[in-house]
């Protein structure tokens, strides 16, 4: 039996789910709002991982766990692979992803914490840098999902995001060790 989740039923759970952290729960502490969404996301790509993985055999290095995220693991969440894969060959990789699909929805008309715990409103900033900062607590869950699939396949790192110009971000992983 193939169980599917609607794409716009996991969009709305992601966005509550930031909304709920920044907003109700920790609403003066967005750097434990942060960790806690990312805690999140490192649970759900550890299992993730195991179903993904289950029928295959392990992988002989980090960057065939690399190259398997930006493929298969990417493909099943988000119906496309990464547009672009770098390395600087001593355990940092960057993914690319030009269109990333949870950020196409962010809506700037709400205000929402930072990850910095700032607010967004400034009259001096561009609307791409507040599109930036607002996207910033949204970018903690898909990075701990990233940190999750990658440990359960045998590669502790670290994961962090970066966003130049929405909806496009980069997946900064640097192996531990």
């Amino acid at each position: 039996m193939v169980r599917e989740v609607s794409e716009s039923c996991v969009d709305s759970v992601t966005m509550e789910m930031v909304a709920a952290y920044c907003g109700r729960f920790y609403a003066n502490k967005q750097e434990l709002a942060a960790r806690r969404i990312e805690a999140i996301g490192y649970q759900v790509g550890l299992q993730l991982a195991e179903r993904y993985t289950k029928e295959r055999p392990r992988f002989a290095d980090h960057l065939e766990a690399i190259k398997f995220i930006c493929k298969d693991f990417w493909s099943e969440l988000f119906k496309k692979q990464i547009d672009n894969l770098k390395t600087n060959h001593r355990g940092t990789f960057v993914l690319q992803d030009n269109r990333f699909r949870w950020l196409t929805r962010i809506s700037l008309d709400s205000p929402l914490p930072t990850a910095n715990g700032s607010p967004k409103e400034s009259s001096t900033t561009s609307n791409d840098a507040k599109s930036a900062q607002a996207a910033g607590m949204h970018l903690y869950f898909p990075c701990g999902i990233i940190r999750g699939a990658l440990t359960n396949l045998g590669v502790p790192c670290q994961v962090s995001a970066e966003v130049a110009n929405l909806p496009a971000c980069s997946f900064v992983i640097r192996i531990k060790g």
